[in-house]
């Protein structure tokens, strides 16, 4: 029981440090971006991704859906805030190295908040979905063959957000391997038609989104 307190007390620790540095190293982008003009849309952007993903810390739930949608939308809202044509202004091949980066960030974030989880099966489901969703982005980096962000889909995210809604508004779901096969099958079709269209097809969302909004 004490190593059990020992360890919750370091990760809560832990936490509150991780969160001071993500909001210093913040402000000080902003210091940086104006020192060497990188632009106020592109560091506001990088500063999102950065303070953004630590609300899953309180609200496992809503934070992931937050990131989510910042990670979707961050390519329009860079254009918004002054960073217009960010997709051409950075180094060939560095917006989507970024944007992995940031991606695992913060479902390293949420992959931490389900080590917690109390249910030992959908805890061990999260290990492996996001250790095999890992594996697919080093192959990817180190081959550059992007078939393999399709064959390693990033079935973690929506797993976390299944949990993480059941843990917040249905608590007594109860969860068996027959339930837990069932429930992967269902969030993997559209996960898969999702990552076909953005590494396959090479589809950007984004050019749907800034003509929207009619940015151009």
């Amino acid at each position: 029981m004490k190593v059990r307190q020992k360890i919750e007390s370091w990760y809560k620790n832990w936490k509150a440090v991780f969160i001071l540095l993500m909001v210093l190293f913040s402000f000080s982008l902003i210091f940086i971006g104006n020192a060497f003009n990188i632009g106020s849309g592109l560091v506001l952007i990088i500063i999102l991704r950065l303070i953004v993903p630590l609300t899953i810390f309180k609200w496992p739930l809503w934070g992931t859906i937050a990131a989510f949608v910042l990670d979707a939308l961050d390519v329009a809202l860079a254009d918004i805030f002054g960073a217009v044509g960010i997709m051409y202004k950075v180094p060939e091949g560095m917006y989507d190295l970024g944007d992995k980066i940031f991606d695992m960030y913060f479902l390293g974030i949420a992959f931490m908040v389900s080590l917690n989880w109390k249910e030992k099966l959908a805890k061990g489901t999260s290990i492996f979905l996001f250790l095999y969703r890992l594996l697919g982005v080093i192959l990817f980096e180190i081959t550059n063959i992007r078939i393999f962000l399709f064959i390693f889909p990033n079935l973690f995210e929506n797993w976390f957000l299944f949990w993480a809604a059941r843990n917040r508004y249905f608590k007594k779901f109860g969860l068996s391997v027959k339930r837990l096969v069932l429930i992967l099958l269902i969030l993997l079709i559209p996960k898969l038609i999702q990552e076909y269209m953005l590494h396959v097809s090479i589809y950007r969302p984004w050019i749907k989104i800034k003509a929207f909004f009619g940015i151009f």
